[in-house]
């Protein structure tokens, strides 16, 4: 299953694949060219295929400008996963900026940086909101981390406050997605191979993207929920559970292969 040599080749073509398109990023943003929106999706893309990533997109995906995707959060590979399905930059917490790589990355997809801390809520309401008011869509994980594939953490339902800003006189959209990483070589991948892709708790990175790397083919299902706003639930809290319950229904019928048609709105409930 492991190959070292396909995980070196692997390895060059993307470092060589990210050499070649950061600098054309960068001056991209310094200019202010349209093409520094689009070009991040082109990049993840082709890192799907590198990593012979499989991507299976079920749902209809909302294309409006001032999106806020919420998905849950498995992997690194849900960067590029999302990445090449959205056209959107990331919300990530403010010790990413400084990784090597993938710092630059982020800060090159114009990713909004925040202190997830219960004291800051206001501040990152307003860092988001900024971006979402001047028309761009985001991508939030609202579990906070990463988790082992096989379940929904927790959302914290403070990041959901920035569902409250509306953009030209109306809320904002809000769109649940799930993310399941189902099968590896063509045959379900269980719990037991999970982990190879799955990056959570204190599992060092290095080793855990060099096996990534050496593994064969693999397939991400991407389910697109019904999207909704805060109106249609009256609190941050009502609508962060209703994420979840989405995410969480959709990620399990992706794991045994089942259909799932999107849940409709809950009613309303108290802050």
């Amino acid at each position: 299953m492991f190959s070292p040599f396909r995980a070196v080749a692997r390895l060059i073509i993307y470092l060589g694949w990210t050499g070649l398109l950061m600098p054309l990023q960068a001056v991209c943003l310094l200019l202010g060219l349209p093409l520094a929106k689009r070009l991040p999706r082109i990049y993840h893309r082709n890192c799907c295929r590198i990593m012979s990533l499989r991507l299976v997109v079920q749902g209809r995906q909302e294309t409006a400008p001032s999106t806020l995707y919420v998905a849950n959060h498995t992997s690194y590979l849900d960067i590029s996963v999302l990445g090449a399905a959205i056209s959107g930059s990331f919300v990530a917490k403010a010790e990413v900026a400084g990784w090597p790589l993938f710092g630059w990355l982020a800060k090159l997809q114009r990713t909004v940086f925040v202190d997830r801390r219960v004291s800051a809520t206001a501040t990152q309401r307003d860092q988001i909101g900024y971006r979402l008011d001047a028309g761009d869509s985001l991508i939030l994980f609202p579990e906070g981390t990463s988790s082992d594939g096989n379940r929904i953490l927790p959302f914290k339902s403070a990041l959901f406050s920035v569902a409250q800003i509306e953009v030209g006189g109306r809320p904002i959209t809000v769109q649940p997605v799930s993310v399941a990483y189902t099968k590896l070589e063509g045959l379900p991948m269980g719990r037991a191979l999970r982990p190879f892709f799955a990056w959570y708790g204190d599992m060092e990175m290095g080793a855990h993207v060099w096996r990534m790397l050496g593994l064969g083919g693999f397939t991400v299902v991407v389910t697109f929920h019904e999207p909704v706003t805060i109106a249609d639930f009256g609190s941050r809290k009502a609508l962060a559970v209703h994420c979840r319950t989405a995410i969480a229904a959709g990620m399990a019928a992706a794991l045994s292969g089942r259909a799932l048609p999107a849940p409709r709105p809950a009613a309303s409930a108290p802050a």
